[in-house]
């Protein structure tokens, strides 16, 4: 990483660090660090700020400012990707904006079953918050312990409840987004039988933040399955096994099927090498493997 000072006009870094505050405008590298570098330590940028702004109106003010002086912003949710999206480039001139500190969850309406949350809101947060109201948020993949809903939003993520809930888009009702010009377009809209023209939001969902900055939505909750049972099975040969399971199990479960999840051996072994405290599922080894889940609105008790 090139050590030499970046090309930002330092009056301009003020007045962004001025909408923010000092304590959330980060310029010492040392406090930059875990902004620029892919967690794997695959990608790198260089910034000499990130922003952490506590609402909408700062992002608002952020993106007006950063169209009137042409300064390239990178939004950046959990910094969970693994394909660098949300890394600046090496240049120095972007400055990142971090959706971090925008993490309340508005309101859970049970009623309509549907949940308002903040871009910054922690994807597990969600899940455990939709469980406390006896409802599910479908969502699930392996960085749900700290990626975000913003960032889910924006690379439209999927997870192993595509099968049953489909991708990000399509658990996604509404959207807050602060555009370049720091207009808001606010379309936080619950309905979900809409066919009121454009539908807006998915060109913001999936859209990686290039439209603008999804600052808020409104995500589609479920009723909380009372039964679930998991397998989990070695396959002989090649994928196409998998497809005759996967037809089978469509055919005895239906709708109940929920997951369904092939899985390579060269990650199921590197899994069970560096994942801690794993035990290995099966005795013997295998070429492939699935992953399968079942959910029931039944319970055990309910026979």
């Amino acid at each position: 990483m090139n050590d030499q000072p970046f090309d930002l006009d330092p009056a301009v870094i003020d007045r962004f660090a001025a909408i923010v505050g000092d304590k959330y405008a980060l310029r010492d590298q040392a406090d930059i660090a875990p902004y620029i570098t892919e967690r794997r330590g695959l990608w790198h940028g260089r910034t000499s700020l990130v922003l952490r702004p506590a609402s909408v109106e700062e992002v608002s003010r952020i993106m007006r400012l950063a169209t009137e002086t042409g300064t390239p912003i990178v939004p950046q949710s959990g910094n969970t990707g693994l394909v660098g999206a949300q890394v600046p480039d090496k240049s120095g001139h972007d400055i990142v904006l971090s959706l971090s500190r925008l993490n309340r969850i508005r309101e859970i309406d049970v009623l309509s079953n549907t949940v308002t949350v903040e871009a910054g809101v922690i994807l597990q947060t969600l899940q455990e918050a939709a469980d406390a109201a006896d409802r599910l948020f479908p969502l699930s993949l392996a960085a749900q312990g700290s990626c975000q809903i913003g960032g889910n939003l924006s690379s439209n993520a999927g997870g192993t409840g595509v099968l049953a809930y489909g991708n990000a888009r399509e658990l996604c009702l509404g959207v807050e987004v602060v555009l370049p010009t720091g207009e808001v377009f606010d379309d936080l809209r619950k309905l979900k039988k809409d066919n009121t023209g454009y539908d807006l939001k998915n060109l913001f969902v999936g859209a990686e933040g290039t439209l603008g900055v999804i600052t808020a939505a409104v995500l589609k909750l479920f009723p909380k399955p009372k039964g679930r049972e998991v397998a989990f099975a070695g396959l002989p040969s090649s994928p196409k096994d998998a497809l005759s399971l996967f037809t089978l199990a469509m055919d005895r479960a239906g709708a109940s099927l929920t997951a369904f999840e092939l899985i390579a051996r060269r990650p199921y072994d590197f899994t069970l090498k560096h994942g801690q405290g794993i035990t290995r599922p099966l005795a013997d080894d295998w070429p492939w493997y699935v992953l399968m889940q079942i959910s029931s609105g039944r319970s055990e008790a309910d026979g």
